[in-house]
């Protein structure tokens, strides 16, 4: 900017200067000639130019800079990340002044150790120094590493969820695979929504590798796209126990040929015209011939799907295959207990715990799943009204009594069970007092030899050629009561070990009676799906096909209602519905499978890599 300053007086004339001189303002004399003027601003004019050439250039070698760092920043800002990382391990090691070096002491996995050694054999020849490495005997429980891929992380983290298992105790998670979509799909079974589910999570699937799809922000989004195997699994288990009920949005489908024929009832019956206006419901007596043709090929008949006792009798169907399905899933649990046991040689717990646990389980429930099995293959349809009720069986077993009115399923029943129910009575006491008492025994037997014939170099060669020889001493009683296997022997406390054992006792003996009753959700969330389905269609649906006979009415009519009968199977069948199955089914695993062999005491290896956690 240029502008021009008149004053009178020398002493303004100072003044002026002392303010342009903050400013820092270039003052020019006001030339009295007219040339002397014009040769001043022209002067003036091309140094302006001058700078305003400079700045221009200035500016672009800015940007070109600024340019050039913006496209250097990332790797520079996870180098420098990279650097942190490394420098707070080493931080982390300790500095050995008599040989001059760092000395780390960390876990590693013994498949990597070559992969370790190889590491420090190059980083050390680059630098000019060696590196070495040391296995090292160790008391304290190894991390667990269980190495996942995208498809086993979603089923590895609901096991983690409870709890990290213990280093080589049996992990859950691939078994979890396919009982948890299969438990769910029970409570979830349905065709068209399992499809539903199923196709939503093959999109996730078929679309992972895409940048926008891994870098979208929502929450909710990446949480269905952490378990989008998950879902997958969960909507395919769906769909094959929606063929089981045969239900699609609530609708039966005819598939197969019905095994039921109304066309013998009527014509071997005296159904009249009279008698059809009286009686607006007929029964399908099975005792008629040609009435019932054989079971149908593959689930429910859909000819239940127009009968009045539709509901009965699904109520019955569900809740004893909740009872097989809940005594199989619990069993298999003691089980995979089996494993544990046999990995950590710990033999007594095979005949002190897993064998009456078997027996107390199966000796009670199982023989449930007998009766209702063999009750299954029985024919009572000649005498239905006389057939033995189960339940009265059951109860009258645990009260050693017989029920006049309620015939035996077979002969010899009240003696098989009350041996049944003595035999569980007698695992009880081995249960609660068999693992205390041979601890204790071994204890004194290990006590009487006592230490004297034990030489200090021996007990040093058995640390080190045993590194893992502790492992087999980590059990619940042990870790009350000190592990027997450690180099200073624990003092061993019987109180501590008797008031563990009967905590384990009375949780499993308890928890049979009460697990088993919890399997009945499986039931419930069953029956309430397909009612809660089946009010939506009569509600919606079937209400929008009635408005009008016309076919352009219907159509007008029918686009509003489909999109509010799909907003609504979407929000509540699919949204809430789903979830509430899916924290249902999270329970059983949790509650009632994994406590019968999974501790989850242990705690994750965190391995030093620069990978994200979103990698």
């Amino acid at each position: 900017m240029t502008f021009l300053i008149s004053y009178w007086g020398e002493q303004i004339g100072q003044k002026i200067r002392k303010i342009t001189d903050c400013f820092h303002c270039h003052i020019f004399p006001y030339a009295e000639h007219e040339e002397g003027r014009l040769g001043a601003l022209q002067q003036v004019q091309q140094q302006s130019h001058e700078l305003q050439e400079v700045l221009g250039e200035t500016e672009r070698f800015l940007s070109q800079v600024l340019a050039r760092v913006q496209q250097l920043l990332p790797p520079w800002q996870v180098q420098i990340r990279k650097m942190k990382a490394v420098y707070l391990a080493l931080n982390q090691c300790s500095v050995s002044a008599t040989h001059k070096c760092l000395i780390a002491e960390g876990w590693c996995a013994a498949r990597d150790l070559p992969t370790l050694r190889q590491a420090l054999q190059d980083g050390s020849s680059e630098a000019g120094v060696s590196a070495v490495v040391h296995r090292i005997p160790c008391r304290d429980m190894p991390p667990t590493l269980i190495r996942t891929n995208c498809f086993t992380a979603s089923f590895q983290g609901i096991v983690d969820a409870y709890g990290v298992g213990r280093y080589q105790e049996v992990n859950p998670a691939p078994y979890t695979i396919i009982t948890f979509p299969f438990l769910f799909a029970v409570m979830f079974g349905d065709v068209g929504h399992g499809l539903l589910m199923f196709l939503f999570a093959l999109a996730m699937v078929l679309t992972e590798n895409r940048p926008a799809v891994k870098s979208a922000q929502n929450e909710i989004w990446q949480t269905f796209f952490i378990g989008r195997y998950l879902l997958l699994l969960m909507g395919l288990f769906s769909v094959y126990t929606g063929f089981i009920y045969n239900e699609c949005f609530s609708r039966a489908t005819a598939i197969f040929s019905s095994g039921w024929s109304v066309a013998a009832m009527a014509t071997q019956s005296d159904w009249s015209d009279a008698f059809l206006a009286q009686h607006p419901l007929l029964a399908l007596d099975p005792n008629v011939s040609g009435v019932f043709l054989g079971p149908y090929p593959f689930g429910i008949d859909p000819i239940w799907s127009l009968a009045v006792n539709h509901l009965s009798f699904l109520n019955s169907f569900k809740m004893k295959m909740s009872v097989i399905l809940g005594v199989t899933h619990m069993t298999f649990g003691v089980v995979l207990g089996v494993f544990n046991h046999v990995h950590f040689g710990q033999w007594h717990r095979l005949l002190l715990e897993t064998l009456p646990e078997l027996v107390f389980l199966l000796g009670l429930f199982g023989y449930l799943v007998f009766l209702i099995v063999y009750k299954w293959l029985q024919d009572y349809a000649a005498r239905a009204a006389s057939a033995p009720s189960i339940l009265i069986h059951f109860i009258n077993m645990f009260l050693f009594s017989r029920s006049p009115t309620n015939q035996p399923l077979f002969h010899g029943q009240e003696a098989v069970q009350s041996a049944l129910v003595i035999l569980a009575l007698v695992t009880v006491p081995v249960l609660l007092l068999g693992t205390p008492l041979f601890l204790h025994w071994r204890h004194r037997s290990r006590s009487q030899r006592g230490p004297a014939g034990r030489q200090p170099d021996e007990d040093k060669s058995g640390i080190l050629d045993s590194s893992d020889a502790s492992v087999a001493g980590w059990g619940p009683d042990e870790e009350k009561a000190g592990c027997p296997e450690d180099g200073e022997e624990a003092e061993f406390v019987l109180s501590e070990v008797l008031m563990h054992q009967a905590i384990h006792t009375i949780e499993f003996c308890l928890g049979c009676i009460s697990n088993t009753a919890s399997y009945l959700r499986l039931w419930a969330l069953s029956l309430a799906h397909a009612q809660l389905s089946e009010v939506l269609w009569a509600m919606v649906m079937r209400s929008g096909l009635g408005l009008g006979r016309k076919l352009g009415v219907a159509a007008v009519a029918l686009v509003p209602i489909f999109a509010a009968f799909a907003v609504l199977t979407v929000a509540i069948l699919l949204v809430m519905e789903g979830l509430s199955a899916f924290l249902h089914a999270l329970r059983l695993h949790w509650v009632e499978f994994q406590n019968k062999f999974y501790s989850g005491t242990g705690y994750k290896l965190s391995p030093f890599t620069f990978a994200s956690e979103e990698d």
